[in-house]
């Protein structure tokens, strides 16, 4: 009752001396005055228009002033009294409203093609090909790292620049409705779903809900005239794609592009062959996995769609080199391994592709897996996680597998076998690995990147 009691004798503003919210319209203007656009008021890039978003923990007007005095030209604040004390704090109703109607009409503006990408794994690794094929002939944009979110992508768009012929955009979901929200602001002529496999459960509820979800950028396309590119070995792509404008690739008879995989030379890189109009092109790349074929034909296939030449794609392919522990390669490390490192994200079905094409790989060393817990599960946590060591128990190659985290460990009764080493934390695992580290080993460390196994590399 105080609660009530307190905000019913809270002084009402007067509306009269309030600062007038200003239209899109307007914002744009000094948008376009500004070197960019920053949410971060901590390194500012000089000129930038900084934008105040608030989070859970945070309120970016309280950085507003902050912002300005680092460097920036304006602010956009959904607070009025900012307005009324600085004359460069642009008053808006709802600042994140306010990003993603800039971004939009940025997108509008620019009126260049868009392709947008979506899929449960691999579509930064797609994202980044794709981008390195186009750019071997256009001048494009492109998605910078994973920022592809409800903020990540209206940035994306607002960072892209007349003189672009291309804009490559990577979105993400953790829920439904996440990619047609995504969608309605980049508006993508063009669009590309890596696969569809069981992630984000938490948010999704089930299988059927990330299949809706990814597929939201398929009833974009359907909507709005676009053609999407669709891996045609994959048989749930090809149902939900069935009634748009397509181009299709894969290792099949049926696929527009084709491809057929090769060995490489040293074994655990990816190399293939694609045909065009009767020519064979065989790239050797420094991808690790035969995994990252359906990514790596997606860039081929989008390359020779949108012109450009056979060889460029191959150059832009070979030079291609992963990082951010993304089927990262690292060799011959002072405790003299090599490593695969796959620590940016995890689910089940990246992990058993992981697992499976570690095991499959030759190499003269002795093998270990350093696999983490894989986050946002939800109620399917204990299921998934319970399915991989179990698997990894009827291992019989002799590999060695250290499993890492609260969800493996809760699991160390019900999966028993010499070669499974359980650890609560990473952290844990980490001083065993001081005391005794591994040497002369070929390992494949992966886990969700809320797991920080990039100190279990530093160790390796």
């Amino acid at each position: 009752m105080l609660f009530l009691t307190s905000r019913r004798l809270a002084p009402k503003q007067d509306s009269s001396l309030l600062p007038n919210r200003m239209d899109i319209l307007e914002l744009y203007t000094y948008f376009k005055r500004c070197s960019g656009v920053t949410t971060d008021s901590r390194a500012p890039k000089r000129d930038s228009l900084f934008i105040a978003l608030k989070g859970e923990r945070f309120d970016g007007n309280d950085f507003a002033l902050d912002a300005l005095a680092k460097g920036c030209a304006y602010a956009v604040v959904d607070r009025a009294e900012l307005a009324q004390k600085e004359a460069r704090c642009l008053y808006v109703e709802d600042s994140f409203v306010a990003l993603t109607e800039l971004a939009r009409m940025h997108r509008r503006r620019l009126g260049f093609p868009i392709i947008g990408i979506t899929g449960t794994n691999g579509k930064t690794t797609t994202k980044e090909l794709i981008s390195a094929v186009l750019r071997s002939t256009y001048t494009i944009g492109a998605t910078i790292g994973n920022l592809n979110n409800q903020i990540g992508v209206p940035l994306t768009l607002l960072s892209f620049t007349p003189e672009m012929q291309y804009g490559v955009v990577e979105m993400g979901a953790s829920h439904i409705g996440d990619i047609a929200e995504l969608t309605a602001i980049a508006e993508p002529d063009f669009g590309l779903i890596t696969n569809i496999g069981r992630a984000h459960l938490e948010g999704f509820g089930s299988f059927e809900g990330v299949t809706k979800a990814k597929c939201e950028l398929y009833d974009w396309l359907g909507q709005h005239n676009g053609e999407a590119w669709v891996n045609a070995d994959d048989p749930l792509l090809m149902q939900h794609s069935a009634h748009l404008v397509r181009t299709t690739y894969g290792t099949g008879q049926q696929a527009f592009f084709r491809a057929s995989l090769l060995d490489h030379p040293l074994g655990y890189f990816l190399a293939f062959a694609f045909y065009w109009q009767g020519e064979t092109y065989r790239v050797h790349t420094q991808l690790v996995g035969k995994y990252n074929l359906p990514n790596a034909l997606a860039a081929v296939a989008v390359g020779l769609r949108l012109g450009v030449a056979p060889p460029d794609i191959v150059m832009a392919l070979e030079h291609y080199t992963p990082s951010n522990s993304r089927s990262q390669y690292i060799a011959d490390t002072p405790h003299h391994n090599n490593l695969v490192v796959d620590a940016y994200n995890a689910n089940p079905s990246s992990m058993h592709t992981s697992i499976e094409n570690f095991l499959s790989t030759s190499s003269t060393q002795a093998k270990y897996l350093i696999l983490g817990d894989m986050f946002e599960l939800g109620s399917a946590s204990r299921e998934e996680h319970l399915a991989l060591v179990q698997r990894l128990a009827r291992e019989t190659t002799g590999i060695t597998c250290y499993l890492v985290g609260k969800e493996f460990a809760a699991l160390e009764s019900e999966a028993k076998a010499p070669h499974l080493h359980y650890f609560p934390s990473t952290e844990i695992l980490a001083e065993q690995l001081r005391l005794a580290p591994i040497e002369h080993a070929f390992i494949l460390v992966k886990a969700s990147r809320g797991m920080h196994f990039e100190s279990l590399v530093e160790l390796c």
